[in-house]
C-alpha cells in the first residue's frame, strides 16, 4: 500500500495517518535514526493532503520523541530507543501476596483481566456525562481553571458543597475547617506526617483496607490490630491495646468497612469515644464509601464534634478514580498546621480536579446516578453471593450496602494459593492475610461485586480451588 492510500485506509483522521506513514517508514528501517524525513511540502505532495497537517503530523511526532526538529534544515529520526525488557512489564506475579501485591496487579494489568478483587467500580458504572459536561463546562470558562494553582485550602465553591453534604450525617464544619487533598490517600498520608514520628504506634482493625499496612509500614511506625466484628472493633479487645500499646492513632472506615463491609453500631461508637478520650487517642475516619450507604451509619465525627476525630473521604469510588481530589476535615489548629505542610509537599492541590469534581457533584444528575448505583450494586450483591456460595465460598456476612463482600473458602484452601492460581488465568483476587496484619484471614477473599459479573470468574475459582484440592499431600 503506498503513502496516499495509507492515509485514506487508516480509521483516524489524515495528521494519525500521516504520523502512521512516518512511523511505519521507521519500523522498516526506510528511515535510519538521524536520517532526514522529506521536506513538509514534498511530503504533503506525496500523501496528497495539505501542507498543515504535514506540519501537525511532524510536530506531534517531535512532541513524542520519534522525531527532532533542526530549525533552518528540517526533521530527523531520532536515535534508537533502548530495548524493551519484557521483565519490567507489568507486575511480577511471583512476589509475595504483601498489601501492595492486589493493587499492583490490579493497576498494572491491562483491561483484558477481570479483577474482582480490585477496589473500584467499572468504568461504565460512573457518571461519564456528568463528568464530560463537567470538562467542556472547564474548557469553556475562565483559563484560571486550568491554568493556575489553587489556593492553599482548596477550591471554595467546593468546600462549601463538602460542609453542607457532611452536615447531612451530623457533622457540623465550616468550610474553613476543611481542606482539599490529591486524594484519600494523600490525605491520610499528610496526618501521618503531621501526627507521628517514626516508632509511635497505631492502631488498625483486623483486617482492614490493606492500604492503610502499606503507607504505615512507609511512616515506620509500629502497627497493632484490633479484631474486627460486625459491629466494629472488639470494644473489649480495643481497650487492653490501648492500655498495653499507648498508640497514638487509631484509623478506621466508619461506614461501610473495608474490606468486611460490615458498619459501626451507635453503641460501639460511643465506647470507642469513651475510651479515646480517656487514653488520648487520635482517631482518623476514612469516609470513602459513603454515598454507597442507602441508611446512613453512626459518623466517629458527628459524635465527637471534630475533637479527636478527623474526618477524610474522596470520589474516587462514585465518581472517578482518575480525577484526584480528596479532602480533610479537622479541628482548626490541625487544619492550619496541615495547610502548612501541603504547601511544603506538594505546594497546592489540583485546582482542575477541584473544578471539575465541584461541577459534577452539583450536576442534577449525580444524585440520581448515585440513588440507581446503590439499586444496582444491592441486586449484584444478591446474585454474586449466590453464585459464590453455590461454589462453596460463603460471605462473613451480607452488607446492607456498597460493593465488598468479604468471604470464607472452603475449609483447607489458602486464599494465596488460590489467587496465585487465578492470576494464571487472567483473574486479580484479594487474598486475606493482605488484609491482615496479623495474618489471620488465609482462608479469606475480598470480592468486589461490581467487577464479579462476569462467569469466567467463577468457573475459575472454582476450577482452581478443585485443583488445589486434588494437590493436598494425604495425611496419613
Amino acid at each position: 500500500m503506498d503513502d496516499a492510500l495509507a492515509v485514506s485506509a487508516v480509521g483516524g483522521t489524515r495528521i494519525e495517518g500521516v504520523m502512521a506513514a512516518i512511523s511505519d517508514r521507521i519500523a522498516a528501517r526506510s528511515l535510519m535514526p538521524g536520517a532526514r524525513l522529506p521536506s513538509v511540502r514534498s511530503f504533503a505532495k506525496t500523501m496528497q493532503v495539505s501542507v498543515s497537517t504535514v506540519v501537525e503530523a511532524y510536530e506531534r511526532l517531535a512532541a513524542e520523541g520519534v522525531i527532532r526538529s533542526r530549525p533552518g534544515s528540517g526533521f530527523y529520526v531520532c536515535g534508537p530507543l533502548p530495548p524493551l525488557s519484557l521483565s519490567e512489564v507489568g507486575a511480577r506475579s511471583d512476589r509475595n501476596v504483601d498489601p501492595l501485591w492486589i493493587s499492583r496487579q490490579s493497576l498494572e494489568m491491562g483491561d483484558d483481566v477481570l479483577k474482582p478483587g480490585c477496589g473500584w467500580l467499572p468504568a461504565s458504572w460512573l457518571p461519564q456525562a456528568a463528568l464530560r459536561r463537567a470538562m467542556r463546562t472547564l474548557a469553556r470558562g475562565d483559563l484560571g481553571a486550568l491554568a493556575n494553582y489553587g489556593t492553599p485550602l482548596g477550591l471554595p465553591p467546593l468546600r462549601q458543597l463538602l460542609a453542607r453534604r457532611l452536615g447531612e450525617h451530623g457533622i457540623t464544619v465550616p468550610p474553613d475547617q476543611i481542606m482539599l487533598t490529591e486524594s484519600g490517600t494523600q490525605a491520610i498520608d499528610l496526618l501521618c506526617r503531621f501526627l507521628l514520628e517514626p516508632g509511635d504506634t497505631v492502631l488498625v482493625d483486623d483486617p482492614c483496607y490493606f492500604n492503610f499496612h502499606a503507607l504505615l509500614r512507609a511512616h515506620r511506625v509500629n502497627v497493632v490490630a484490633v479484631p474486627f466484628t460486625p459491629t466494629g472493633p472488639d470494644v473489649e479487645l480495643f481497650g487492653q491495646a490501648l492500655e498495653r500499646h499507648k498508640p497514638r492513632l487509631y484509623i478506621t472506615n466508619s461506614a461501610i468497612h473495608n474490606p468486611t463491609g460490615a458498619e459501626l453500631s451507635p453503641v460501639t461508637a460511643h465506647r470507642l469515644l469513651k475510651l479515646a478520650d480517656a487514653s488520648g487517642l487520635v482517631i482518623i475516619e476514612d469516609d470513602i464509601f459513603s454515598d454507597f450507604e442507602n441508611v446512613p451509619a453512626p459518623r466517629l465525627a458527628a459524635y465527637d464534634g471534630l475533637d479527636r476525630v478527623i474526618h477524610i473521604g474522596s470520589f474516587s469510588k462514585t465518581l472517578s478514580a482518575s480525577v484526584r481530589c480528596g479532602f480533610i476535615a479537622a479541628r482548626p489548629d490541625w487544619i492550619d498546621g496541615l495547610v502548612d505542610l501541603k504547601v511544603a509537599s506538594s505546594f497546592s492541590c489540583g485546582q482542575l480536579s477541584a473544578e471539575l469534581v465541584y461541577l459534577a457533584l452539583k450536576d442534577g444528575s449525580y444524585r440520581k446516578h448515585v440513588e440507581a448505583l446503590r439499586v444496582r450494586l444491592a441486586r449484584t450483591m444478591s446474585e454474586v453471593t449466590a453464585r459464590l456460595e453455590a461454589i462453596g465460598i460463603t460471605p462473613w456476612l451480607k452488607p446492607q450496602a456498597g460493593m465488598l463482600l468479604w468471604c470464607r473458602l472452603p475449609e483447607g484452601l489458602d486464599a494465596a494459593d488460590v489467587a496465585r492460581a487465578c492470576l494464571a488465568e487472567g483473574i486479580i483476587l484479594a487474598p486475606g492475610n493482605a488484609f491482615s496484619v496479623a495474618d489471620n484471614a488465609g482462608s479469606f477473599m475480598r470480592f468486589n461485586v461490581a467487577q464479579s459479573t462476569d462467569a469466567r470468574i467463577f468457573d475459575v475459582l472454582e476450577a482452581s480451588m478443585r485443583r488445589l484440592r486434588m494437590d493436598r499431600p494425604v495425611v496419613v
